[in-house]
């Protein structure tokens, strides 16, 4: 009777760990989220299988990162993993600068990529794509000017 009743636990837990497995690999709403964050930016990015558009904030790319540096951060994870022009991206950043911005973007587009294909995090890894810049401010120090800056020593 013992080996029935572990019989029958086994066969119930199998379907369930099987459903688990298939709500991970199905997209949320269709869409894969990842999300970055970089300084003080965060970036709400989701992917989707398209004809290559990106959207920040609801303006294309180009309009939104005005800098060429930061258009290449943003352009990278697709150009490693070669998805580009058949991914579509939409991106909600907040906070920060545009630098930032850049960063935590290409963070959560990295993450969104993994989702959509776990074999792109090799490549991405590799590139280091897929780890957050942990570089913050550092804060004012009091009795000083700034963080670093120091008031000019006078010995008489």
């Amino acid at each position: 009777m013992v080996d029935v009743a572990n019989s029958t636990t086994r066969e119930t837990d199998t379907p369930k760990e099987a459903s688990s497995l298939a709500a991970q690999a199905e997209p949320k709403g269709g869409y894969w989220w990842g999300t970055g964050r970089r300084k003080a930016a965060v970036a709400r990015v989701r992917v989707k299988p398209g004809d290559g558009k990106v959207l920040i904030n609801g303006r294309q790319a180009e309009n939104y990162f005005t800098q060429i540096r930061d258009q290449k951060d943003i352009a990278e994870p697709l150009a490693v993993t070669n998805t580009e022009g058949s991914m579509d991206v939409w991106v909600n950043v907040k906070g920060g600068g545009y630098t930032g911005q850049a960063g935590a973007v290409r963070l959560g587009l990295s993450r969104a990529l993994k989702g959509y294909d776990p074999s792109l995090e090799a490549a991405l890894r590799g590139h280091g794509m897929l780890s957050r810049d942990p570089r913050r401010v550092e804060r004012k120090k009091y009795g000083q000017p700034g963080a670093r800056k120091r008031f000019q020593f006078s010995k008489r």
